[in-house]
């Protein structure tokens, strides 16, 4: 494991809100998935994939794609049942990762620069665990890795559904009585560390993306089973077998970020060192004031950490410069702070 860099932040365009990337929908193995493109605005481009996290979409990586434009092609999928995406029979991890690669697979673009956040890191740690041949380096902010302690999570107020019959049915219940702004705001307060950085364009899309989760019959029980699938791989991998996610990361061979935030309300901190740890070549990155959605927080920090990991592989291992301190907090305008490791 080493300590993160950071590319230059003038290497990034001024600060400024993009629309969503347009997007398209794709037929794969009988079944459509929607998927946004962020073309490259530079020549000499490599292939990128996102993954999104439990509950969101493609939309997630609308700030970091648009600023790695000029380094990467990106493409950003609705995982089955999430999104615009329809939804799908299993919702296990592995399911999931199956997906992602059948997609690499069926868009000829890998091996790809893969980045993944939350349940979305958890699915990318298996893609390149599994599949090595598809993927160029790894990014993971705040990965859904196994960790046993609920309590460090605020999902832990869903996990009496999933033992309930009913649960679904109680979950719609509970989602009719809540507006869809009163439901961003919540969602809002628990993945961002400083609410006040969604501007209010930002929080508008995030109403009108709830709005619509509202009208598809199969939103819930996707959640519900993608978040059962979840903690099913959690504990899995404390047990012996190959299907241990712990055991998946130790076998990744691409060079891989890995950031967490210290104010993230649904990974237990202490997850993103721990899986630093388990991955051969790693780099990690922890932000202090910053929480489950680095990407979507502090888009400038995290792609300036991305375009480091781009530069070191272009320059041989003798060349590269001595490495600097670990970032750990950031500023106003989303500006590193670097303190002491």
């Amino acid at each position: 494991m080493k300590r993160a860099l950071l590319g230059a932040d003038d290497l990034f365009p001024a600060d400024r809100e993009s629309t969503h990337w347009p997007g398209r929908f794709e037929m794969l193995d009988g079944s459509r998935v929607f998927v946004r493109d962020t073309p490259a605005v530079a020549p000499g481009a490599e292939p990128a994939l996102f993954v999104h996290g439990l509950g969101g979409s493609s939309t997630n990586w609308t700030d970091l794609a648009g600023l790695l434009a000029g380094r990467l092609d990106g493409q950003a999928i609705d995982l089955p049942g999430f999104g615009r995406s329809e939804p799908a029979r299993s919702y296990s991890l592995a399911a999931f990762a199956d997906r992602v690669i059948r997609w690499i697979e069926h868009s000829g673009r890998g091996p790809v620069h893969l980045f993944g956040n939350s349940l979305g890191g958890a699915i990318s740690v298996r893609v390149a665990g599994t599949r090595p041949d598809l993927v160029r380096t790894l990014t993971l902010v705040s990965p859904a890795m196994p960790f046993l302690d609920p309590r460090r999570s605020t999902q832990s107020r869903v996990l009496p559904l999933l033992a309930i019959p009913r649960g679904e049915w109680l979950a719609m219940r509970f989602l009719a009585r809540i507006t869809p702004e009163e439901m961003a705001n919540q969602i809002i307060t628990t993945c961002f560390a400083d609410p006040a950085r969604v501007s209010e364009r930002r929080r508008r899309e995030a109403i009108e993306e709830i709005r619509i989760r509202y009208e598809l019959d199969h939103y819930v029980p996707a959640y519900l089973g993608s978040l059962r699938g979840l903690v099913s791989s959690f504990l899995r991998a404390y047990l012996p077998g190959s299907g241990s996610l712990w055991r998946i990361a130790s076998r990744i061979t691409a060079p891989t970020l890995v950031i967490g935030g210290r104010q993230d309300q649904l990974v237990d901190i202490r997850v993103a060192p721990a899986v630093a740890r388990a991955i051969p070549d790693s780099r990690l990155l922890i932000l202090d004031q910053v929480g489950h959605v680095a990407q979507m927080e502090v888009p400038r920090v995290v792609a300036r950490a991305a375009v480091a990991v781009l530069d070191e592989l272009r320059v041989p291992p003798a060349a590269r410069p001595p490495r600097v301190r670990r970032v750990s907090g950031v500023g106003q305008h989303g500006s590193a702070r670097v303190a002491p490791a």
